[in-house]
Formats: C-alpha cells, sequence, structure tokens
C-alpha cells in the first residue's frame, strides 16, 4: 500500500507524521496532503520501522514526543546514533516549552506547537526545514569526498583559508600525501584493493589531522591533502600507515609526504600546497625517505620548472628548440652500417643556456604540453628524412618518441598520417617509440593505438626494454617490430656474468619473438664486440657517436654513402 502511494506520488515529497492521537494526525494529515505525500505512525516502534524502510524517500518526520512504547526522546536518540537516519530532519510537535532545549541537543531541528490552529504556521515551517536541508545535503554531496568522506579539494582550501583568518597567530603545516606506485596497485590487486588502501590512509590522515588540530581531504586518486599544526617530526604518521598496511596484510606499500611549513600569515593556500606538492615529488624512486620538506632549492627548482612551462609555446614558435639525431648502426655485417637514427630533443634557452632534457620532458609529461613537444619532433623528423633522401638518394628512417598523453589523443593517427604525406614519406621512414610508462595506465587504448599504427605500415619499437615490470606483459600483449634494450644493461655488461647473461636472456627472447634488438648505451669496443657475438642488430651509443645537430648527422649520411660507393 505505502510502496503504491510512493509511486504514484512521486513528485511530491514524502513527509512522516508520528503521533499517537487519531485527530492529530488527521489534522496534519489535511494541511500537508496536497503538497506532499504524507504518511502516518501512531508510536515510536512504528515510526522507526518505517523511517527505515524509507529513509532514502524521506523529506522530513513530524514527531509527537509523548507516546506509548517508545516516545518521541527515544526516536530521537536512535535517528541521532544510527548514520542511516541521523540527516533526516525532525521538526517536534509538542505543547510544552521545557521539551524544546532537550529535543534540539537530541537532534530535532524545529518545532510546531499544538494546537494546530494556524495551518500556513505548520506548512511554512515544513516547507522552510526542507528546503534548508535539501541545500545542505547539495552542500554535503561536494564537500565530502565520496569513497572516503574526507573534504574535496575545494572545501578544504576554503575552510583551511577560514582556519588562517580565524587563527592567524598559529604556524601551520600544508601537507600533500601520496601512495608510491599507486597506479600499479590497481593494476596489479585490482580496484577493490586499491579503494581499501585509499579508505585506510584517510582513516589515518583524518585521525592524525584530528590530534594536531587539522583538517585533511582528498583530491584525485590517491592524492590527499593535510593543513595542521606545525610539526618537525612526521613519523608517528609512517607508523600508523605501516600499521594500517599491515592489517591488509601488505608491508610493500609505501608513501611519499611533502611538507610545507607556513611561516607567514596570509599565504595563498593553493600556493601553499604546490609547495609541499614539489616536496613530495621529490621523492619519486626514493626508498630510502618518505617525508621531505620545502627548502630553498626547491623554490628554485619550482620557480625554474613553472618558468620552463611558461616559456614552452615561444620556445616552439621561435625554434628554439632543435632536434638531435643519434645513429644506429646495423653490425652484423662485414663493417657497420648506419641504418637509422633515434630524434633527441634539445632547448637553448634564451636566459639559461641549453637546458638538459631531464629538467623538462618529465615535467612536460606532468602537465600534458609534452603533446606539442612530440608533434614538433615529429615534424622536423620527417623534414630531415625527407632533405636527406632528396640530398643523397639513402632513407634513414627515424625514430620518434609517443608520449603516454599522446595515446590519449583521439587524433594521433590523423597527426601523424598528415606529417608523413606533407613530406612524401612512407609510413614505414618514421618508426614510433613506445614506453613502458604508457603500458602502465590504460593499457586498452594503447593496444588499439598501436595496432592502428601498426595496420597502416608503421614500425613500432619498444623503447628501454627490461626497466621496469611492465615489459614482458608488453611483449605478449603490444604489437611491436623492434625491442630496445634499455641502457642500463650495458652499466656493467662487460665486468659482471650476471649482467651478460640478463642480456643474452633478452636476445633470446627476441630471437624467440623473431625481433630485431637495438642496444642503447653502447660505449667502447669491447661492449661493441661482446654484443656482435651475441647477435645484437643494431647498435646506439657513444662508441658510434654522441647525438648529433641535423648538420652533424649529415656528415654520417656522407661518409655512410662513400663506403657504400
Amino acid at each position: 500500500m505505502l510502496n503504491k502511494l510512493f509511486y504514484t506520488e512521486k513528485l511530491k515529497k514524502t513527509v512522516l507524521v508520528v503521533d499517537d492521537e487519531y485527530i492529530n494526525r488527521e489534522l496534519l494529515g489535511g494541511m500537508l496532503e496536497d503538497d506532499y505525500n504524507v504518511i502516518f505512525a501512531e508510536d515510536g516502534e512504528q515510526a522507526l520501522e518505517l523511517i527505515r524502510q524509507n529513509a532514502a524517500l524521506l523529506s522530513v518526520v513530524l514527531l509527537d514526543l509523548l507516546m506509548p512504547k517508545t516516545d518521541g526522546f527515544a526516536v530521537l536518540d536512535i535517528m541521532k546514533n544510527d548514520p542511516s537516519l541521523h540527516s533526516i530532519p525532525v521538526i517536534v510537535l509538542t505543547s510544552e516549552t521545557s521539551a524544546e532545549v532537550e529535543s534540539l541537543r537530541r537532534g530535532a531541528v524545529d518545532f510546531i506547537k499544538k494546537p494546530y490552529d494556524v495551518p500556513e504556521i505548520v506548512l511554512a515551517r515544513v516547507q522552510r526545514i526542507i528546503e534548508l536541508f535539501e541545500g545542505r545535503q547539495m552542500i554535503q554531496s561536494t564537500e565530502r569526498d565520496e569513497l572516503t568522506g574526507l573534504y574535496s579539494r575545494s572545501y578544504f582550501i576554503e575552510y583551511a583559508s577560514m582556519m588562517d583568518r580565524y587563527q592567524s597567530g598559529r604556524q601551520m603545516d600544508a601537507v600533500v600525501v601520496n601512495v608510491d606506485g599507486f597506479h600499479l596497485i590497481n593494476e596489479i590487486y585490482g580496484r577493490d584493493y586499491g579503494d581499501r588502501v585509499l579508505r585506510e590512509l584517510a582513516d589515518i590522515i583524518q585521525s592524525y589531522a584530528h590530534k594536531n588540530e587539522g583538517i585533511a581531504a582528498r583530491d584525485s586518486a590517491d592524492t590527499f591533502y593535510l593543513y595542521q599544526n606545525h610539526q618537525t617530526d612526521y613519523t608517528e604518521l609512517e607508523r600508523e600507515f605501516e600499521d594500517g598496511m599491515r592489517r591488509l596484510h601488505d608491508s610493500h606499500i609505501k608513501l611519499r609526504v611533502g611538507v610545507y611549513a607556513r611561516t607567514e600569515a596570509g599565504q595563498d593556500m593553493e600556493n601553499s600546497l604546490d609547495r609541499a606538492r614539489a616536496a613530495c615529488n621529490t621523492l619519486r624512486g626514493n626508498f630510502l625517505q618518505t617525508v621531505a620538506f620545502f627548502d630553498e632549492k626547491m623554490k628554485h627548482d619550482m620557480f625554474f620548472s613553472q618558468r620552463l612551462i611558461y616559456d614552452i609555446h615561444e620556445g616552439i614558435a621561435q625554434r628554439q628548440f632543435e632536434v638531435y639525431f643519434q645513429p644506429k648502426y646495423a653490425i652484423q655485417g662485414e663493417r657497420p652500417v648506419l641504418q637509422a637514427a633515434e630524434a633527441l630533443i634539445r632547448w637553448k634557452h634564451p636566459e639559461f643556456g641549453m637546458v638538459s632534457p631531464f629538467a623538462f620532458i618529465s615535467l612536460f609529461e606532468e602537465n600534458g604540453l609534452i603533446s606539442e613537444l612530440d608533434r614538433f619532433v615529429w615534424a622536423e623528423a620527417a623534414a630531415r628524412i625527407r632533405e636527406w633522401r632528396d640530398s643523397y638518394g639513402i632513407t634513414i628512417p627515424v625514430s620518434v618518441n609517443v608520449s603516454r598523453i599522446d595515446i590519449y589523443d583521439g587524433r594521433i593517427g590523423e597527426r601523424i598520417d598528415r606529417i608523413i604525406k606533407d613530406n612524401g614519406l612512407s609510413n614505414a621512414d618514421l618508426h614510433l617509440e613506445i614506453t613502458e610508462s604508457a603500458y602502465s595506465e590504460n593499457v586498452e587504448q594503447l593496444i588499439s593505438v598501436v595496432s592502428s599504427f601498426r595496420d597502416r605500415g608503421y614500425l613500432i619499437e619498444l623503447d628501454d626494454f627490461g626497466a621496469g615490470y611492465s615489459s614482458l606483459n608488453m611483449l605478449t600483449n603490444l604489437p611491436i617490430d623492434v625491442l630496445k634494450m634499455d641502457m642500463k644493461f650495458m652499466d656493467n655488461f662487460t665486468r659482471d656474468e650476471k649482467s651478460r647473461r640478463m642480456v643474452q636472456i633478452i636476445m633470446e627472447i627476441a630471437d624467440f619473438l623473431k625481433l630485431p634488438v637495438v642496444a642503447e648505451g653502447v660505449e667502447d669496443e669491447e661492449q661493441y664486440m661482446m654484443l656482435k657475438r651475441m647477435g645484437c642488430d643494431l647498435i646506439q651509443g657513444y662508441y658510434f657517436s654522441r647525438p648529433l645537430p641535423a648538420s652533424g648527422f649529415e656528415e654520417l649520411i656522407k661518409k655512410e654513402c662513400s663506403e657504400r660507393g
């Protein structure tokens, strides 16, 4: 009966009237029924049953206090202590002014005095409370992170700013917390387990913030914020997290904690979090340290990074960026033969001079600007291939990087096809390099994009093979044509038997898959000769040449042409 009533009048808000006197229920029902879907309970027990059954539908409860079995005070206590019921507003029906304070303490939000002789007052109070609580629910839905219950980012910043205004004398810490390699946790163990880790960490962070008179928030994925009293030591947070991970039976998950101590009043909260995040980012790949405090060096590095981000567009427009080429030599014939090249980017900044790629590649990968630089490199590489073919009659294929961000560009195929067409090249002239970092996120998207390129005649190179856990998975799932062995394998290659054996295993895997191998980072003749004996197909490294500007690489082409006769 009730369900039928709810569905036939589903556009009306639902009001529960709880009163043991029939005449009072009839009076209130008559006042409300034109505007609301009204249901009734005769005592506290029946009221609680209806409230639990219809908690998602109820807009307000009108509750009499003096009833048999379970009275109104008991209903208020039960609702207040039940997380699924405490957000439903309750208006108390009473003729006793003395009961109002006690009702407020127990969770009531308003009163309607008996007798109900002014219907307009009853309707106005019901409407006002419903509007207030619907507004509060809308705020709460954006105020809190759904998974963890912590503040959302925007509300965290607002409340932290309020703390500054009203407690300006306190020294505070802005803190950014990350789970190191969280995307791998999701991939290896599944999203449900990843959510358990996040909820456990959220509980720990919330408790820690509370102890230090602060607040906590979750931003995106595994990023958390704290704003709290200044601490010189965060060992307690580390220890509590380790205890939490032991409860999940996982001791391998590691935190990264970046701290910015705010010593000046009136500092911008966004900037404070940026500085804490910069400190947090310095811990990537550092398995010995969990906490980093923002300092003057980080401040310099942060300003330098921001300047590079600001200058990239002008740098591309003014051709401050230059593509260098490192040759790849085929080594299994009588003599090494110039077979191909890899395109590498350099930046001659007008103020900073020659900026190392290590300073800007990862920076641009983080904020998506790398895609603009990639497109510049693709176009420059294609132009040089065409220029050298026209000048010397030979085609030197060039490998270019396809970054993780590029994979999500729905027009990537169109962009590269256009570059090839504009330069009169074949698709096989431009080789596309994919790295492990691209594989560690959206695997299906990557496989789809790479398969599409390969079907159109592009050669796909798997770069930095062996640098991380994904390599074998990539070999199994990703359609590739060339295996590029990570240069770290060359570090102890000639001195250490284990290193040599690892290289030999990679050669055997490639042979089994019928893939040519490019060895990167080859620096001396001993490495060259050992790789040749192992059957390595191509070599890239300082043994033959460091990366060269186009004019320098052109000299290698001239030499190759003369040797070919």
